[in-house]
Order: structure tokens, then C-alpha cells, then sequence
């Protein structure tokens, strides 16, 4: 009997290398967006109080005065402890820069003064009352509103029905391009959604909404909110469809 050497033993047993390479699956990827508005139901507003005295001490008297007088003004139209939070306070020296003296030298800046700064972020809940309370936050001593922001308080069902409007948008796309190069679609091999934009949705002023009931109010308008998802979708192509 004759007996092959170890490597050319080793080499017959290797499959060809046909078998090895299957034919892989052809696949479509396509990009989805959906989009979907609403009016907000919940408003963010940044207030509060700047103050200055020749001490450190007397300025913040004068502020802590005027932001008790603020928040019990926020209590008393109902905005619960829970929505109203400090979300800045400062205590800065205010400095005056002399001019350049007779000989070009210029004297060391001194303190003339303090500020106080103590603000809040609230959340109103009810949109009626926005431009009332806003109209009381300056009555009341606030002398500093950073903005105003409109949210939906739970966005999770408008975002599902974005994510809706995605895949539904990639799924028309997609079968176009199937159709196009005479193939069909076949199961969905992934599902991939984009990264919200910048955590949420962008406000967006749509249309008029009807004015604040109180006419005395400051006047605003909550417009809407745009709500969007990003979705990309693989599918698998059944090559050969007529």
C-alpha cells in the first residue's frame, strides 16, 4: 500500500474552494424619516431677580427680598414646588477701570459695588395661565426672563408614531428601488433609529394659536412642536421577480 506524504494527505481533504464562497444574500438598506407635530401642552420659563448694593451683603438682602416675593408669586398662581427650581445664582464684584493718568499709567481698577443674581426654571402646565404669570414675575420684582420654551410634557406616543411614519417612509422607498431592478423585497434583516436631535424636538412656529383669554396678559403663542425620527432598514431582495 502507498502511503501519501502528511501534507499532500492534508491538501486532498480540503473542500474546493467553490464551496467554501456561498453566494451571500443581496440586501437594500434605505433611510427613513418621520415626522409628526403637535401643539405643546407644558411651557419652561427662566426668571428671576438682579440686584446691587455698595456691599456684597446689601445687594443680597435686596435679592433675597425680591426672590421670596417671586416664588410666593409662583405658589400663589398655583405652580406647585416641584416646578420651580434655582437654576442660577451669582455674587460678582462690580469693577470700575480708570482711565491712563497725566504719565500714561493706567491705575488699578477698584470695586465700586456687588451684584446678585438668583434665578429659576418653572414649568407652567397650563398654558393658559403662561401669559399671566409672566405679566406677575415683573409685577413682582422679577427684572431678569431668560426665555420662554414649549414642550409636550409626554412625548412618548408622538414618537411612536413618527417611528411609524419611518420605517413606512424607508418601506416606499425601498420597494422603488426593488421594483426598479427587477427584484422583491424579502424579510427585514435590521432595524436601525437615528439618534434623537438634540434629545428632543425643535419648536416650531407653525400657526397662530388662538390668544390668552386674559388680554391684560403678556401675549404669547406656542406655536408647535415638530417631532421627528431617523430610521435605516435592511432588507433582504428576492432576486429573479418578474
Amino acid at each position: 500500500m502507498r502511503l501519501l506524504p502528511a501534507f499532500a494527505l492534508a491538501f486532498a481533504l480540503l473542500p474546493q474552494t467553490g464551496a467554501l464562497a456561498a453566494d451571500p444574500t443581496p440586501t437594500i438598506s434605505i433611510e427613513g424619516k418621520g415626522e409628526v407635530t403637535a401643539a405643546p401642552d407644558t411651557a419652561s420659563v427662566t426668571a428671576g431677580v438682579t440686584t446691587e448694593g455698595k456691599t456684597a451683603r446689601e445687594a443680597l438682602d435686596a435679592n433675597t427680598k425680591a426672590m421670596t416675593d417671586l416664588i410666593a408669586t409662583l405658589k400663589a398662581a398655583k405652580i406647585e414646588a416641584k416646578d420651580i427650581q434655582t437654576s442660577g445664582f451669582s455674587v460678582n464684584p462690580q469693577y470700575v477701570y480708570p482711565d491712563r493718568d497725566a504719565n500714561g499709567n493706567t491705575p488699578p481698577p477698584h470695586i465700586t459695588g456687588y451684584q446678585v443674581v438668583n434665578g429659576v426654571t418653572v414649568r407652567i402646565r397650563h398654558l393658559d395661565d403662561l401669559g399671566a404669570i409672566l405679566d406677575q414675575l415683573v409685577t413682582s420684582g422679577g427684572n431678569t426672563i431668560n426665555g420662554v420654551s414649549f414642550l409636550v410634557d409626554d412625548p412618548s406616543k408622538l414618537l411612536d408614531e413618527a417611528r411609524k411614519a419611518a420605517f413606512a417612509d424607508a418601506a416606499e422607498k425601498a420597494k422603488i428601488y426593488a421594483d426598479a431592478a427587477g427584484a422583491g423585497l424579502g424579510p427585514v434583516v435590521s432595524i436601525t433609529e437615528g439618534a434623537a436631535d438634540n434629545g428632543g424636538p425643535r419648536p416650531m412656529m407653525l400657526k397662530a394659536m388662538a390668544p390668552m383669554a386674559d388680554v391684560a396678559s403678556v401675549p404669547v403663542q406656542p406655536g408647535e412642536l415638530t417631532f421627528d425620527v431617523d430610521v435605516s432598514v435592511v432588507w433582504s431582495l428576492k432576486t429573479g421577480v418578474d
